[in-house]
């Protein structure tokens, strides 16, 4: 090769790129975060329901304790008001480590675990905020008020301890009353009263709040999926709405039944039906295409949302 063929030779990258090699990369990157940030989103997702699928059921051992130690009675969703308000020493029970006002039904629970609600319990306060992350849903960390928390009771099947003139609701409910432990939803990862509104209308979640349209509001209380007029209706309050599950993990709601199993499972699948709106609806008589309380009434049938106990 002579000296002049070594000047005329191609001129080369030396090592670097150029602009449209530089871009090429960046969009082959980009795409591969398109394709991979939606996988470690659902994969994180997953993790947070494995997590309060087993607070779930670390929950739910206490319930079945509850009864040994209370003459086959399952946990009212809120022990009943004796009256007299924080002023009466019958309003008070032990919730595992102090006296609380009234305690609903995942404090009362988690004493018989040793999953203590709050540390310390504040005796005469109607609403505190759980201290254990026991009753923490990982999805909606926020929700820890025990009034506006994230899982819901079924209450009105398992113990409604709220009053129709003198008359329970229902309640005392003995555990031998449920005949499908395996099919009785217990609780829930609950919407709150916002289930009564479209998705558009519903509000954040306040921890403090009590405005029917907040998610979470009242989520305490999981009312089943067919209601009838005379029915509770979420916070028992006159026009509130009704409560529903929440499909908060990968469009599934975890619930854990009475036999102590958990799943993920769809509002639909429960007995729960929407409008066009998205507006969970009440439905009305058993039948075709309402909602149907067989996942609810203890005896796999569909019941009617028991009314009263009667005298």
């Amino acid at each position: 090769m002579t000296a002049h063929d070594m000047n005329h030779r191609p001129a080369t990258h030396a090592g670097g790129f150029t602009l449209i090699e530089v871009l090429v990369v960046i969009a082959i990157i980009g795409i591969l975060l398109s394709l991979l940030l939606p996988a470690l989103s659902a994969s994180r997702e997953k993790s947070r329901g494995t997590q309060c699928l087993t607070r779930l059921r670390s929950l739910a051992h206490g319930w079945h304790m509850y009864a040994d130690d209370h003459d086959d009675v399952a946990v009212p969703g809120r022990m009943h008001n004796a009256g007299g308000g924080t002023g009466n020493p019958a309003n008070y029970y032990d919730v595992g480590n102090g006296e609380k006002y009234r305690p609903r039904w995942a404090a009362t629970m988690g004493k018989y675990v040793g999953l203590f609600a709050f540390n310390p319990p504040v005796p005469d306060a109607d609403r505190q905020d759980y201290d254990s992350n026991a009753y923490q849903c990982p999805t909606v960390p926020d929700r820890m008020d025990s009034r506006n928390h994230a899982y819901g009771y079924n209450y009105q099947f398992l113990g409604n301890a709220r009053k129709e003139g003198d008359v329970f609701r229902n309640f005392p409910v003995n555990r031998s009353r449920i005949t499908s432990f395996g099919s009785t939803v217990m609780a829930a990862d609950c919407l709150g009263t916002a289930a009564g509104f479209a998705p558009p209308d519903r509000k954040p979640y306040s921890n403090e709040g009590v405005g029917f349209d907040e998610l979470g509001n009242h989520g305490w209380t999981l009312d089943p999926p067919r209601l009838l007029p005379e029915s509770d209706h979420g916070s028992g309050d006159a026009g509130s709405p009704r409560t529903t599950v929440d499909e908060r993990h990968l469009s599934k709601a975890n619930a854990i039944f009475c036999d102590g199993h958990a799943s993920p499972v769809t509002a639909k699948f429960l007995g729960y039906r929407l409008n066009e709106a998205g507006v969970f609806v009440d439905g009305g008589a058993a039948g075709p295409g309402q909602p149907t309380n067989s996942w609810f009434s203890g005896t796999s049938r569909d019941s009617d949302p028991p009314i009263s106990t009667p005298p």
